[in-house]
């Protein structure tokens, strides 16, 4: 009868472990990346067979995604599918994660939101390295080398001018050009090409020449010119189109002169003005030009049994030593993809809880009636031994 005492305790002891859980789960409800925990009680045997009550056996993760919520911020991001994010201390030490709310410090380093952990990725070789945009803040300028031109020239018209052309020098200066075509009275497929700066210098001339259908003739399509520009020599090539072909510049036999500029290579120092990350985990960065170039992708991590990861801080584990991660790239091979501006929530499902609670606490009244009859029974023998 003594151990009916030991047997109601340990149930108390286990239902009591139980709620810890619970309530953990609950207070990490809001926490990002969390996952829940549950607790699983064992009976103890003794030698014989008979039972000595229970204990808790394991504390399981559980291993469900959570909801996903867009929260605007353009480092945020969240794995829909499978994968932990890898993350790195100084130490070198790696931890894993389903919390990604990430930011930038000082040092231009992508790290979680409390700064401590580097978050990783893959370079091209495919080995972990720290997100670094440090060299990729500000793009250097580069010299204007190509300008294309699109349009139509009217064979009607005497001149036609294109002013002005921004282009840039190394140093990222900006200059204006202008280009004057001319159509001579002798000739009714050739145009003469004068290239001027702001001042009115010449900086180069050249012509170009049509087909009878307006096409452009062969070597007659570019003209090219090389001027000083802020102490350095620069070459320019003014494209006017393919040889043959009117999908650059054509000309017309009625109608007024609109040949135009295209495309103009070359800019001033950019600065990078946005950042974001696309379904593969690829930072995409924006640049004040409007051009964005593609930076570092950040890496995913698999494990055969997530569920033996040891917990660490806030949301985030460790390995064991037996346990290898499998590194890979978003959306390859089976890992999940990455949704950029959202933050997974914790996998804690409040209905569950709120069940686990009342099994709880009907668990621990019982183990505690228990205790009371084994009291009650134990008090009638004694008084009945008085007697």
């Amino acid at each position: 009868m003594l151990q009916s005492f030991f047997t109601g305790l340990s149930g108390m002891l286990g239902f009591s472990k139980s709620l810890d859980t619970v309530s953990n789960n609950v207070a990490n409800m809001n926490t990002p990346g969390y996952r829940g925990t549950s607790t699983f009680m064992r009976d103890v045997v003794g030698e014989n067979g008979s039972g000595f009550g229970a204990t808790v056996g394991d504390t399981a993760t559980r291993t469900s995604s959570g909801d996903i919520k867009q929260t605007g911020n353009e480092t945020d991001i969240a794995i829909v599918g499978e994968g932990l994010f890898v993350l790195q201390n100084e130490s070198g030490d790696y931890f894993y994660t389903r919390a990604g709310q990430f930011i930038f410090n000082e040092e231009n380093m992508l790290v979680d939101s409390t700064g401590d952990f580097f978050v990783m990725g893959l370079n091209e070789d495919s080995n972990l390295e720290r997100i670094d945009i440090s060299e990729q803040r500000i793009l250097p300028p580069v010299a204007t080398t190509n300008i294309d031109l699109k349009g139509a020239l009217a064979s009607t018209d005497d001149s036609h001018q294109i002013t002005p052309i921004p282009i840039y020098d190394a140093s990222g200066i900006s200059h204006d050009l202008t280009l004057t075509l001319r159509n001579p009275t002798d000739s009714i497929n050739l145009w003469t090409v004068e290239v001027t700066n702001n001042l009115g210098d010449i900086l180069g001339d050249g012509e170009i020449r049509f087909n009878s259908d307006g096409s452009l003739l062969e070597n007659f399509n570019q003209i090219s010119i090389t001027t000083s520009l802020s102490g350095s020599e620069q070459t320019i090539n003014f494209n006017f189109g393919e040889p043959n072909t009117v999908t650059g510049a054509r000309q017309s036999l009625s109608g007024a002169s609109n040949l135009v500029t295209g495309t103009v290579d070359g800019n001033a120092p950019l600065g990078l003005t946005g950042v974001k990350f696309n379904e593969k985990g690829v930072m995409i960065l924006q640049y004040s030009n409007g051009d964005t170039h593609d930076g570092s992708q950040i890496a995913v991590a698999s494990f055969s049994n997530e569920q033996n990861l040891e917990r660490s801080t806030g949301a985030m584990f460790t390995a064991k030593d037996d346990q290898t991660p499998t590194i890979r790239r978003p959306a390859e091979e089976g890992m999940g993809k990455i949704k950029g501006e959202s933050i997974e929530l914790s996998n804690v499902d409040l209905t569950q809880e709120f069940a686990d609670i009342l099994i709880i606490q009907r668990g621990y009244q019982a183990s505690s009636q228990v205790m009371s009859v084994a009291n009650e029974l134990i008090e009638q023998l004694y008084n009945g031994t008085r007697g």
